[in-house]
Formats: C-alpha cells, structure tokens, sequence
C-alpha cells in the first residue's frame, strides 16, 4: 500500500476517480473489488465509502468522466471540414474504446439497462446529437426533425457496431471508423444531398 497522504476532498475524489479508472479498464467489471481500488490509492476502505457508496457508484463517476472527456475532444465546428470532423470524433472515441475495453463492455453490456449508466450514455449521444445537429446546413424545421432521427439512430448504430467490433475484431479500426461515416453520409443524402456531397 502506498504511503498515505493527506488531500482535500476534491483532490482525493480526482485520485480514487483515476484508480478507479485504471482498475476498470485493466480488469472486468467483476473483477474489480473496492478493497483494490482503496489499497491502491492508500486509503482506508472507509474513507473509499465516504466519496463513493459503493462499486457501481465509483464506476458510474468514472464512465461519467470518461464521458465528460471524450465530448471536449470532439468539438465540432461549422465552418470545419464535416468528413474530417467526423473521423476526427471518431477516432477519439476509438482511442478511448481501445483503451478501456474492459470499462466500455461494462458499460454497454454488464450494466446495460442499468439506469444510472445508461443515463449518462443517454446524455453523451444527445450531446453528440445536438452538436451534429448545429453543424450540419439544414434549411428549415422540417428537415431538421428528419435528420435530428437520423443521427439518433445513426449514433446507437455506432454504438452498436463499435462494441460488436471490441468484442470479435472483423475488420480493420480504419475500416471500422470509413463505415461510420459511410452510413451516415449515406443517411443524410436524402435530407442533404447538395450539402454533403463529396
């Protein structure tokens, strides 16, 4: 056990956040012990329980920070380059995935239809949304709704696909990341086509 230190409440939060983000993404869902995750940051398992009330909690704040994290790396901008963009977002969350696997699977599927969890992938995919949404030229509030359920299904679509792709590598992540944004040009033709055309 490290030696212990005395933080403020918030630095000791940001540290038992950083364990607990390493431990999840090295080891399954399961396999991770709040024991661990307190003898790591050299702390007493009471003091663990007086931030975070248990495992899920811990994994909640964690995934909500990842969450945090990985939307200020994808700012999009109108008067940007959209493809670019795009492969740029996706490539920052590919990263990420590839990096804590074992945290995004337990996101996805361990605690699916957790509500905590799914709340805070609920929130990360509408600020996508949205975001997407104020960058792309749309004409008037009718093609709007059209294209904002586009990318709400197109999002899950990546989603979906992204976590197919950690679990049994079938094609390259270059690959992976050009059928993402194939499919949602492909979406968006009908709404936009003069607009995104290549």
């Amino acid at each position: 056990m490290p030696p212990r230190r005395r933080l403020s409440p918030a630095d000791r939060r940001a540290q038992l956040l950083d364990v607990g983000a390493q431990l999840f993404a090295r080891h399954p869902y399961e396999d991770v012990l709040m024991e661990d995750v307190a003898e790591r940051a050299g702390v007493s398992r009471a003091l663990l329980y007086r931030h975070f009330a248990g495992k899920h909690d811990l994994f909640a704040a964690v995934y909500r920070q990842a969450s945090d994290r990985l939307l200020e790396q994808v700012p999009l901008d109108r008067s940007g380059d959209l493809i670019g963009q795009l492969e740029d977002g996706l490539d920052v969350h590919l990263d990420y995935f590839v990096a804590h696997r074992n945290t995004v699977l337990a996101a996805n599927r361990v605690l699916a239809g957790d509500p905590v969890v799914q709340t805070i992938i609920d929130w990360e995919l509408g600020v996508l949304r949205t975001r997407l949404l104020d960058v792309l030229p749309i004409a008037d509030d009718s093609v709007r709704a059209a294209v904002a359920a586009v990318l709400k299904s197109w999002l899950v679509f990546v989603r979906v696909l992204c976590l197919d792709w950690l679990t049994d590598e079938t094609c390259t992540r270059a690959e992976l990341r050009d059928t993402c944004v194939g499919a949602l040009l492909g979406a968006l033709r009908p709404f936009l086509r003069d607009e995104i055309a290549p």
